[in-house]
């Protein structure tokens, strides 16, 4: 049970909530963990940049900071005493979301962790929701730890709201 699981990372608090999760997960199971760190590209705009410069200049900052980002991941899950493993992924024409999916494929996950920030309304429209596009792709189970300011809204103050969300087809076989 959930011997393999992948967790994507990016820095936040909110990221951090969902590995802190995982790590308790595999601890429980004697699980593995693999920290994935996307780099998005093309978040990074380069205006009036030349190529050059954001090949030279932005593009190694970038590779930097995701490679800090999974060393400081990395020592988190080491100090629980769980086997880990990073990958740094580049994303260029793809969606993250994609990505994590494609990366828990290839690496036969049983689960995928991640921390989410709960937007809706408005908020959610226009932020996107990379969760819910890994929710509604994974082919395999996803646990969502939801973020700080909105697990201080539930009964138990400052314990994380987990949302199970199964496979495709396990809740269809169980009704």
């Amino acid at each position: 049970m959930y011997q393999r699981i992948l967790v994507p990372i990016d820095g936040s608090a909110t990221s951090t909530r969902g590995l802190d999760e995982a790590i308790r997960l595999a601890r429980l199971t004697g699980g593995t963990l693999r920290l994935v760190h996307i780099l998005d590209e093309l978040v990074f705009p380069t205006g009036f940049h030349t190529g050059a410069t954001y090949t030279n200049d932005v593009l190694p900052m970038i590779k930097k900071a995701g490679e800090s980002i999974l060393m400081n991941g990395k020592a988190r899950v080491a100090v629980a005493g769980v086997t880990v493993d990073t990958i740094l992924m580049e994303c260029f024409a793809t969606r993250t979301s994609e990505m994590v999916i494609a990366q828990a494929q290839d690496w036969q996950a049983d689960l995928i962790v991640l921390g989410t920030h709960g937007r809706h309304g408005i908020g959610r429209f226009l932020m996107g929701s990379d969760a819910e596009q890994i929710v509604r792709g994974a082919t395999v189970p996803v646990l969502l730890v939801r973020a700080e300011e909105v697990a201080a809204e539930t009964p138990v103050h400052g314990a994380a709201r987990v949302v199970p969300i199964p496979a495709k087809g396990v809740a269809a076989a169980t009704k």
